[in-house]
C-alpha cells in the first residue's frame, strides 16, 4: 500500500515512487474519472487532501512524456484493474496523451497588476516547456511570432487565450486531443477578494476558463481542483460541460484523504496502533458525500512522521487567513454561532455549495458554506424541504446540522481567537480574566481602554458599520475570548433570554464553592440621554436589575451575593467598566 518513509511536503506522484515515500494508493480515482467520461471535472477539497498528489498522479499515468514508465504504477490498484475478459485495460491507456499541467498554488497577490504578472509566468513556463513544438514546420511564421509572444507581462488579453492556443500547438504536433489539469484555481479568487479587486479578477478568469474548457476544439478531458466552488457566474459563465464535485458528493470521496482502514493499518505499520482512538478524536470528521470518518491526510502523515507526537499540523499550516477574517470581522450570528461551535454543540443552516465572493460580508450561510467547503465544519445530517417552512425555507432547500469538524480544528479556533486579543504583549487578555476574577474594576479598565478596544477596527466588517454597531461586535468577540480563556471553569453563554429579556453575556460557574457567577451588559452612551459614561454603566445596572436577568441564575439555586454585575458602557473607542 505505501512505503515506510513518512516524508512530509512531497506533491510530486514520481519523486514519490522513485524515492520509497509513504504513499497510500489513490490510482483507483484514475479509473473511476476515466469512466464517467465528464468533458470537464470541477473537485474541491479542503486545503492538503491530496489535490496536487492526485493531479500529479494523473498527468503521470497519461502524459506522453511519462510514455513507457510502468514503474511507477506496478502493484497499484490502475494497473492491476482488469476488464471482464480479464484483460490489463488500462496499461494500455499509460503515457497515451498530451497533457497540459498547470497550477495557481503560487498566484497570490495583493494587486490585479501583480495577479495578471502571476499568471503569465505560469503560461511562460508552459511554452518554454514546449519549446519542441517550434521545430520544423508545424507552426506558420505568424504563429511561431505568437509563441513568442507569450512572455512574463504579457497583456491580459493575450493571456486569457494562451492556454487554448498551447491545446491547438499540442493536438497538431501529436495527432491526439489534449488533457488539461488545473490545479488550485482558486487560490487567485480567494486573493482578490480580500484584497479588493475581485471584479476585475472575476472578468479574467470567465475568459480563461471558457477559453481554455468550453470552446477548445482540442480539449480530450479537463480536470479542475481547488478548495471552493465558485459561481458559475462569476467565472465559470455558460461552462454547462462542467461536472462540479464538492465534498457533499458522492462521486470521488474516498479518493482524497485518508480512510479510517487506511489509517490504522498506516498506524498499525508505524507501531502506532494503540493510538488508534485517539488519533481518531484528533484528525477524523471529514464526511465526503455519504462517506464518513474520512481523515486529514496530512495531520496523520505528520504524526507519523514525528513519531506520535500529536499537534495541529493541519491548522498550523498557511491558509486561515480568509476564515480568521470572516469570523473576527462577522456580524452577532455568525459569533454567537461560533460560540456555541466551541462548546461542542452543533446548528443548521442553509447551505449553498456556490461561494459567492460578493456575498461573503453580508451572508452567515455564504460563510457557513465557505467553512464547509474549506474542511472546517463537517456535515452531520442533510435534510430537504419537502415543504415550504415559515421562517426557514422553501420547499427544495438543503439544510444541514453542522459542527466543528474534530479536536485538531477546535483547537484552531481557540488560537485563532486568542490571537484577536493578543496585540499587546504588555497587558495580555489573560490580565482581563484576573482582574475579572478578583474584582479588580480598575484593572479590568486599563485593559479595555489600552488593549482590547485597539480591536474594534479589526470587528468592523466594513467602513458603512457604525460607532453603534462597533460595540456589539466587539462584545461578541470578546465572549469568544473569554470561552477560550475561561471554558474550563464557567459556562459561557451570551443573548440569550433570562427574566423579561436577553442579557448580553453570562458566566455560570461549574464549581460554585471556588467562583462567583457574573452577568455582563454592553451599553453604547447616549448623549441625548445620559450625561457621561458612567450614567450609562448606571443605566447596564438599571437594565439588569430591572429585566431580572439574574433569575435564571438564582433559579438553579445562587443566591444573590454569588452573583457579580458588570456594565461595560462605550462611547467611541473609550470604555468604562463598573
Amino acid at each position: 500500500m505505501y512505503e515506510n518513509k513518512a516524508g512530509l511536503g512531497y506533491q510530486d506522484f514520481e519523486e514519490i515512487r522513485t524515492g520509497h515515500i509513504f504513499y497510500i494508493d489513490k490510482t483507483d480515482f484514475i479509473r473511476e474519472w476515466w469512466e464517467n467520461a465528464d468533458k470537464v471535472t470541477l473537485i474541491t477539497r479542503p486545503r492538503r487532501f491530496g489535490k496536487t498528489l492526485n493531479m500529479s498522479t494523473t498527468e503521470c499515468f497519461f502524459s506522453n512524456k511519462y510514455a513507457g514508465r510502468s514503474d511507477l504504477f506496478e502493484g497499484l490498484s490502475i494497473w492491476e484493474e482488469k476488464s471482464p475478459d480479464g484483460e490489463y485495460k488500462y496499461r494500455k491507456l499509460q503515457g497515451t496523451y498530451p497533457v497540459i499541467f498547470l497550477s495557481f498554488a503560487n498566484v497570490k497577490a495583493t494587486t490585479y497588476k501583480e495577479m495578471i504578472f502571476k499568471i503569465t509566468k505560469v503560461f511562460s513556463d508552459l511554452y518554454e516547456k514546449n519549446r519542441d513544438l517550434l521545430s520544423g514546420n508545424l507552426l506558420s511564421e505568424n504563429e511561431r511570432k505568437y509563441y513568442e509572444s507569450i512572455t512574463i507581462g504579457m497583456d491580459a488579453g493575450l493571456a486569457a487565450g494562451a492556454v487554448q492556443s498551447m491545446a491547438c500547438f499540442m493536438q497538431r504536433y501529436f495527432g491526439q486531443k489534449v488533457i488539461i489539469l488545473l490545479d488550485e484555481y482558486d487560490t487567485p479568487m480567494q486573493d482578490a477578494w480580500i484584497s479588493g479587486y475581485w471584479e476585475e479578477a472575476a472578468s479574467f478568469f470567465n475568459g480563461l476558463f471558457n477559453s481554455a474548457f468550453k470552446t477548445n476544439e482540442y480539449l480530450e478531458r479537463g480536470l479542475i481542483t481547488g478548495i471552493t466552488r465558485i459561481a458559475k457566474e462569476s467565472i465559470f459563465t455558460g461552462m454547462n460541460n462542467l461536472d462540479v464535485i464538492t465534498t457533499t458528493s458522492d462521486k470521488y470521496a474516498t479518493a482524497f484523504g485518508f480512510t479510517e482502514e487506511e489509517v490504522f493499518t498506516a498506524l498499525g505499520n508505524a507501531g502506532l496502533g494503540g493510538e488508534k482512538q485517539k488519533v481518531k478524536r484528533w484528525y477524523d470528521g471529514f464526511v465526503f458525500g455519504a462517506f464518513t470518518d474520512i481523515y486529514n491526510p496530512w495531520s496523520v502523515v505528520s504524526f507519523i512522521n514525528k513519531k506520535g507526537k500529536y499537534d495541529t499540523y493541519w491548522s498550523n499550516t498557511s491558509g486561515n487567513g480568509l476564515v480568521n477574517l470572516l469570523i473576527q470581522k462577522g456580524n452577532r450570528d455568525i459569533k454567537q454561532t461560533m460560540e456555541d461551535l466551541l462548546q461542542g454543540k452543533s446548528f443548521e443552516a442553509e447551505i449553498d455549495e456556490k461561494i459567492v465572493f460578493d456575498e461573503l460580508n453580508g451572508s452567515a450561510e455564504a460563510v457557513w458554506s465557505l467553512l464547509l467547503a474549506t474542511g472546517y465544519l463537517k456535515v452531520l445530517d442533510m435534510r430537504i424541504l419537502d415543504e415550504d417552512e415559515d421562517g426557514v425555507g422553501e420547499e427544495g432547500d438543503s439544510w444541514y446540522t453542522l459542527a466543528i469538524t474534530n479536536f485538531e480544528v477546535r483547537r484552531m479556533f481557540r488560537r485563532m481567537v486568542k490571537a484577536w486579543f493578543g496585540g499587546n504583549a504588555a497587558i495580555p487578555y489573560s490580565n482581563f480574566i484576573k482582574a475579572l476574577l478578583m474584582n479588580d474594576v480598575e484593572g479590568m479598565n486599563e485593559f479595555m481602554n489600552k488593549v482590547a478596544l485597539h480591536s474594534f477596527s479589526s470587528f468592523d466588517i466594513a467602513k458603512s458599520v457604525s460607532d453603534d454597531d462597533a460595540p456589539e461586535r466587539f462584545y461578541h468577540g470578546f465572549v469568544l475570548g473569554l470561552m477560550v480563556e475561561l471554558a474550563g471553569r464557567f459556562e459561557i453563554t451570551s443573548n440569550r433570554e433570562s427574566g423579561f429579556g436577553r442579557y448580553d453575556i453570562m458566566l455560570t460557574p461549574r464549581n460554585r464553592e471556588k467562583d462567583y457567577a457574573y452577568i455582563i451588559e454592553f451599553k453604547v452612551y447616549k448623549p441625548l440621554k445620559e450625561k457621561d459614561l458612567a450614567q450609562t454603566v448606571a443605566n447596564a445596572h438599571s437594565q439588569i436589575d430591572e429585566k431580572l436577568y439574574d433569575a435564571k441564575l438564582i433559579a438553579d439555586g445562587f443566591s444573590p451575593e454569588q452573583i457579580r454585575k458588570y456594565g461595560f458602557a462605550f462611547k467611541g473607542k473609550e470604555c468604562l467598566i463598573g
